[in-house]
């Protein structure tokens, strides 16, 4: 099998659609970030010990396909997996979970204090960039708000596992300099 194609060797690339695309087109950015933030969730799960949490990540890094490939559709009503509201309920569950397991004092923390918690705050951080990118082109083409809002919960949802995996919460004190 050759992955090699040589159709994008002047800079650009094929939607979903077969719509040609230049690789520096905000589309292509949106559902690159989105497949940066899927192997950086990959990477993450190498750290974590908690197999329930694993599972969960699989189950994100299953849905960020079908977040990407609409995202790499012009018209993403024409992509057959689309994200739905029900996905979002399932990371508002995944959120309420975590956070009832955690510490409870809403400061501001230092992220990082241990390898996995670390690993997800990057990826939070990631899926914030992804956000960012999607909203930008909302604004130029039309993109499903319940996949905006996917994104959204998905950033709070790694927040929360990662919290939940903080060994020694940090506190962040504006005083301090």
């Amino acid at each position: 099998m050759k992955i090699y194609t040589k159709t994008g060797d002047k800079g650009q690339t094929s939607l979903y659609d077969n719509t040609r695309i230049d690789k520096d087109n905000i589309r292509v950015d949106c559902y690159g970030t989105i497949d940066e933030l899927n192997s950086f969730l990959g990477f993450a799960k190498n750290f974590i010990d908690d197999n329930e949490m694993v599972e969960e990540i699989k189950k994100i890094q299953r849905m960020l396909f079908n977040v990407a490939g609409e995202l790499a559709t012009k018209d993403g009503s024409k992509f057959p997996y689309k994200v739905e509201e029900k996905d979002v309920k399932e990371l508002e569950k995944l959120i309420d979970y975590y956070i009832s397991r955690s510490n409870d004092n809403p400061n501001f923390i230092l992220p990082g204090s241990s390898k996995s918690s670390g690993a997800l705050h990057i990826a939070r951080t990631i899926c914030r960039r992804a956000e960012r990118r999607i909203i930008t082109l909302s604004k130029e083409e039309n993109i499903s708000s319940i996949l905006i809002k996917y994104i959204n919960r998905l950033s709070d949802a790694i927040y929360a596992m990662a919290r939940y995996l903080e060994d020694e919460v940090t506190l962040v004190d504006f005083k301090n300099k």
